[in-house]
């Protein structure tokens, strides 16, 4: 049960946050992500560790993103507190996304090829999805999504 409300609670936090950017509320996001986290830790049986997991995945978030906007690769209609950084509502989509790591999809732990391959793929893909939501822009799409390929090959397998 723990791993559909997982699964179920990362799609709920993941659609809040574009559908919110893209129709410029970006804040319901971040608030639907938080009450995910909160559940998330609540369950934990090593709470501290998941929270450190879950601000690493942010930390890391929002560099990746904020170089892709500073690369002028990815642009976010709304949710931007500065210039070239990410926008505060795909940082805590990252950190949404590190809900996920010790549960759903704890089964790529060890095996960081296939971790490689699916993040070399889905993540791209998630980005394209958000895109046809209006959740985000990409400059150069052949372009941005090879990069997202790249950079989620080495992501997935690093979180």
């Amino acid at each position: 049960m723990h791993l559909l409300i997982n699964i179920i609670g990362f799609q709920i936090g993941w659609f809040a946050c574009v559908l919110g950017a893209a129709n410029y509320v970006p804040l319901v996001g971040p608030i639907v992500v938080a009450v995910v986290v909160s559940f998330h830790l609540s369950q934990a049986s090593r709470p501290l560790r998941e929270l450190m997991l879950v601000c690493a995945a942010g930390l890391m978030g929002a560099v990746w993103d904020s170089a892709l906007v500073t690369a002028g690769l990815l642009e976010y209609p709304s949710g931007n507190f500065l210039t070239g950084f990410a926008p505060f509502w795909i940082i805590t989509m990252w950190m949404l996304l590190a809900t996920t790591l010790n549960v759903s999809l704890r089964w790529l732990r060890k095996r960081t090829i296939f971790a490689a391959v699916l993040g070399g793929f889905f993540g791209p893909l998630a980005f394209y999805a958000g895109s046809e939501f209006g959740g985000v822009i990409f400059v150069d799409q052949i372009v941005g999504l090879i990069v997202l390929a790249l950079g989620w090959a080495v992501i997935m397998p690093a979180l």
